[in-house]
Order: C-alpha cells, then structure tokens, then sequence
C-alpha cells in the first residue's frame, strides 16, 4: 500500500485550498493501491489556512525541538504539524505502507525541499516535518516526481 498526501489526490486541502493533482496519484487511490492523508489537516489546522515555513531549521530540527513551524502571520503552528506528523506515522504502520508519496516543498511533506522560512519562496534542502518522522521510522518517502518513475 502507498501512502499519499491528499492534495496530490486531488482533494482541496492545500493551505490555499486548493489541490495539487497528480494524476496518477488519484488513479493509485481510485485502484485501491493507495490512501491519502493530509498531515496538516490530521493535525488540526483548517482549510484554507494561513501559509506556515519551518523557521531555523528543517524538519528533523522541528522535531528535536530546534526550530518552529510559524505562519505567515506569526502564529506558531509546530504542534499541529507534530500532531499531524504523528498521526501519518500511525497511518503508514496501520496500513503497511511500503512508500509514501508527499507533496515537495511543504513544510509538513517536502522529502528533499522546503521552504527557507522567511516567505520568499526560495526552497532550501531538507525534509518537512512529517516527511523528516517517517524517515526516522523507517519509511521510505518520496514526493509526486517519484510518481512518474
């Protein structure tokens, strides 16, 4: 079983409510060889919802309690996407998933970017929150360019 991030499967669930479809990624889903979650809304936060970065660190740094998933408008969102992370984590081990497919450059899912943490769009290297725990555990994470091999 895969598991994927709801946005790639085409659900509205984005911090802009909106989806980030992948084709592929629904089809996966609609075959039953895949399920979707959405770590940030698992975690408690709304949709749509104000954009939030990871500040001074990455994902790994979140979670050892280093650095902090703020939005753009100052809240300090860490512990929903903790939550949120945690809550995947359980997912993936319920359902065996042998790979999890998430959304690049998200402060939750980015397996390679993210987000430097000042609202400039510019992309640094490292893992987001969710994506740093399941690698942690042993998953093997990818994001929607790996759909495509």
């Amino acid at each position: 079983m895969i598991l994927i991030s709801a946005c790639l499967a085409g659900v509205p669930c984005r911090y802009d409510g909106k989806a980030s479809l992948a084709d592929i990624a629904q089809k996966l889903v609609t075959e039953k060889k895949a399920i979707y979650v959405c770590p940030e809304v698992s975690g408690g936060l709304s949709t749509p919802r104000d954009p939030a970065e990871i500040v001074g660190g990455s994902g790994e740094d979140v979670l050892d309690g280093k650095a902090k998933v703020i939005t753009k408008s100052g809240e300090d969102v860490t512990e929903q996407f903790i939550a949120g992370a945690n809550h995947t984590l359980e997912l993936a081990k319920k359902v065996g998933a042998t790979m999890v497919i998430l959304k690049e450059n998200s402060p939750s899912c980015g397996s390679s970017f993210i987000y430097d943490g000042n609202f400039q769009g510019k992309k640094v290297s490292g893992d987001g929150v969710t994506s740093a725990l399941l690698k942690r555990h042993g998953f093997q994470v990818g994001s929607e360019y790996d759909l495509y091999e």
